[in-house]
């Protein structure tokens, strides 16, 4: 499983960008080919906005190797519902935790 994920709502700046940004998709080409899990450190979720009109899913390999994935490959319609599942809960159980201190 993938142990690092952010999930972004607009453009964001990769190392060596420009930082004002660029509009524009940050993925040219996806693939749609297997990647085990056990292989990749990283996943980005990128959702489509202004810079770009469709969501990106951007892999790290555990080798540093970037790769967009095909969204609409269903490994990785999986992944990414696995992930975001994950978070959810992740995200419910600390705000559950948290918010009783203050009830």
């Amino acid at each position: 499983n993938p142990h690092w994920m952010r999930v972004h709502s607009g453009a964001s700046r990769l190392a060596g960008s420009p930082l004002a940004g660029e509009l524009r998709c940050r993925c040219v080409r996806a693939v749609s080919e297997v990647i085990p899990p056990r292989r990749l450190a990283r996943v980005e979720l990128v959702a489509e906005g202004p810079h770009c009109a469709v969501p990106e899913v951007i892999a790290t390999t555990k080798q540093g190797q970037t790769v967009c994935l095909s969204p609409s490959a269903p490994w990785v319609k999986l992944l990414v519902t696995r992930i975001l599942n994950s978070y959810c809960a992740e995200l419910s159980s600390y705000i559950q935790n948290n918010c009783n201190r203050f009830l």
